[in-house]
């Protein structure tokens, strides 16, 4: 039983890391209408941009936060001179998942050349071990857990009670509309581009952490359980995507201790499979909407 409980705290663990990345994903899909499959290669970009800091002799959430700017900067020049030319040009939905997707092979296979074939790890303090309850965590997991609670917050924020947070939400209803009432939908987009560039960052440094040791492609697959995340709880929802997060991590760590962990991401991916076919607008009521 104390396995179980365990595997359900370190479901939590994968769910902040998981609630970053896919709230990021999921609002570039909302409010700037483009299907970003090379968010998993930006991700891991931003790692690997944590990593080469931390040889310096930088602190690790030091270098979070210069991921964080990295992640920030390379998705908001993705926007402008890849993803939206192809947009003006009116590139259709598919042929615009087949760019983003281009862009993630290529920033993976040039993180690839540049960090070399072999898996590297931060130098970093996991800290003293917790016992909270039946759960278990270093002081290194509760601070992620801390950090995706605060990003979290900090999104609800922006979201709810920010002028550009309205302009977002206007935004993603209906660009047409939102630019007709004034709102400068560029400038949202672009700024859009820029915050959930800075989540990536944030993601891909933190997932780095989590996993001790990270290579070029470790997070291929991750990019599923991204996609999982937002669909489970509806595409282009922020606090779908929380939700999803929540319920993706925990039961792929439960099903590694049920099963095994070689079967994570395929629970991920049965999830993702399930919730298509059942319920395609995802588990939230309308009601839930952002």
């Amino acid at each position: 039983m104390n396995l179980y409980l365990e595997s359900i705290g370190f479901g939590f663990i994968t769910a902040s890391v998981l609630a970053l990345s896919a709230v990021g994903f999921t609002m570039q899909f909302a409010i700037t209408n483009v299907l970003n499959l090379s968010f998993s290669g930006a991700m891991i970009s931003s790692a690997y941009i944590a990593y080469g800091f931390n040889r310096l002799g930088l602190n690790i959430w030091l270098c979070l936060v210069l991921a964080a700017l990295y992640g920030a900067v390379l998705s908001y020049l993705l926007n402008q001179f890849v993803f939206r030319p192809f947009q003006r040009r009116n590139a259709g939905v598919v042929g615009m998942v087949i760019v983003t997707l281009a862009c993630g092979l290529i920033l993976q296979n040039s993180t690839l050349a540049l960090g070399g074939p072999d898996n590297v790890s931060y130098v970093l303090n996991n800290g003293p071990t917790i016992n909270l309850g039946p759960f278990v965590f270093t002081a290194l997991q509760l601070a992620i857990i801390a950090l995706a609670i605060a990003v979290m917050a900090g999104i609800h924020t922006l979201l709810k009670f920010t002028r550009l947070g309205k302009s977002m939400r206007a935004t993603a209803a209906n660009v047409s509309l939102a630019k007709a009432s004034g709102i400068r939908t560029e400038r949202v987009i672009a700024t859009t581009w820029l915050i959930t560039g800075g989540l990536c960052g944030i993601a891909g440094t933190v997932f780095g952490m989590n996993s001790g040791s990270f290579g070029a492609s470790s997070i291929a697959l991750f990019l599923v359980v991204i996609i999982a995340a937002a669909v489970v709880g509806g595409v282009g929802r922020p606090y779908g995507a929380m939700v999803g997060a929540l319920l993706i991590g925990v039961v792929m760590e439960f099903s590694a201790t049920v099963v095994t962990s070689d079967y994570k991401e395929a629970v991920a991916f049965i999830i993702l499979l399930l919730v298509l076919a059942l319920r395609p607008d995802g588990i939230l009521t309308r009601s839930a909407r952002s």
